[in-house]
């Protein structure tokens, strides 16, 4: 009974095809709509959260006044020094490497080209802090860096906009007054969360950034990365506790610096692209009311037209029951199809929008499934009134029906 009941609904529906697909139109933008944003936004959540990660690993970063942030700083607070680096990995456990960094935009020459860039001065540490892997050469030699030797390891952009296609390693940069040799290239890293390109960067040793660059012993940043596993909470007060000895800030003082941690960025981040992933979802949700709302229109209307049919089916000893069934099945039938169209659309403009927004295309099992059964529910809900209505006709009015 339920194959033939199965079998007429098929063939109602196949009856008036512009019209059945013009009922599920509603159903398959919802469907499509619902798992494009869910999908796009998982997508932006993971690409938030492995920008920050390249950030570095379990990343702490220090920096002097009391505003946080990546631009963060405070005019009349005093900079670092390298001994506070040398303290801070002495005297705190957990720590994995501790990196002093300083930084200036210059304009960098070779090859008759010039590049205005960030040169970053810093030990190797911060090679290892910042997660950075090198692609050719090597890193600083410790005689280079107690000297500051005028050597340098650049960006991958910095490498493609001075050299193009030639090799970098053992060419001479000048950075302002002096020449520096490339000693070694860094892995591309690409755009990091907050838009700027993280290869785009010269780095030399600390000293030589002192003594030729900057002249001065300012240190804007401390890099320091934790030992996986370790709990972030105690090791920050610890480095609070440290460093306010060390800068000699009474109990009543304020710190005069800040303590940035990037795995707190990452989720922070991360739930606020979740919020927003959730709130698109629901928008486009209300659409798949609306497809609803459109398949019980349209099965009122078929059973106004099929009303002599419905009479005569049950004038020969059709059952209530199955003339309700045979046409709920038909709205479930509808609801499905929409569905399922609208998880194939979903997939391939997710698979499109995800490469041109360069975010990763993860596929969401879970919210696929769930739009599929939550439409199929449309049906069931929007297409159980009509099918009652049908159900519950006189046989004999059905049957004088024009």
């Amino acid at each position: 009974m339920l194959l033939n009941t199965l079998l007429l609904a098929l063939r109602s529906i196949r009856r008036n095809l512009l019209r059945s697909f013009l009922t599920i139109l509603g159903i398959v933008i919802g469907v499509s709509a619902v798992i494009t944003m869910v999908t796009l936004g998982n997508g932006a959540t993971m690409a938030v959260q492995n920008q920050i990660s390249s950030l570095g690993s379990n990343l702490l970063m220090v920096r002097p006044g009391q505003r946080q942030g990546f631009g963060g700083g405070g005019g009349g607070a005093p900079s670092f020094k390298e001994a506070d680096a040398e303290a801070i990995a002495s005297q705190i456990g957990g720590i994995e490497a501790v990196a002093p960094e300083g930084r200036t935009n210059v304009t960098v020459i070779a090859n008759g080209r010039n590049w205005s860039t960030n040169v970053t001065g810093s030990t190797n540490e911060w090679f290892k802090a910042s997660n950075w892997t090198l692609a050719t050469g090597r890193q600083f030699a410790d005689t280079e860096l107690v000297a500051g030797s005028a050597v340098c390891v650049i960006g991958e952009t910095v490498r493609r906009e001075l050299f193009d296609t030639r090799s970098a390693l053992g060419a001479q940069l000048r950075i302002k007054q002096f020449s520096c040799v490339v000693v070694g290239v860094l892995a591309s890293k690409g755009q990091a969360a907050m838009g700027n390109d993280q290869d785009d960067v010269v780095v030399v040793p600390l000293h030589t950034l002192q003594r030729r660059v900057t002249g001065n012993q300012r240190i804007a940043t401390l890099l320091v990365s934790m030992k996986e596993g370790t709990d972030s909470t105690g090791l920050k007060a610890s480095l609070t506790q440290l460093l306010r000895e060390r800068r000699k800030l009474a109990t009543s003082d304020d710190d005069n610096f800040n303590v940035l941690d990037t795995k707190q960025l990452a989720d922070t981040l991360s739930g606020t692209t979740k919020v927003m992933t959730t709130l698109l979802g629901a928008v486009a949700a209300v659409s798949l009311l609306v497809g609803g709302i459109g398949i019980m229109n349209i099965m009122l209307v078929s059973v106004t037209e099929r009303t002599r049919e419905i009479g005569l089916r049950l004038a020969i000893g059709a059952l209530e029951r199955e003339v309700l069934l045979q046409f709920l099945i038909e709205a479930v039938v509808l609801a499905a199809l929409g569905g399922v169209i609208g998880i194939i659309l979903a997939t391939g403009a997710s698979m499109v929008l995800a490469k041109v927004m360069d975010v990763p295309y993860l596929f969401n099992s879970t919210i696929n499934l769930a739009s599929f059964l939550f439409s199929a529910g449309i049906g069931v809900l929007f297409g159980y009134f009509p099918a009652r209505r049908a159900a519950q006709l006189d046989p004999i009015e059905a049957l004088r029906h024009e």
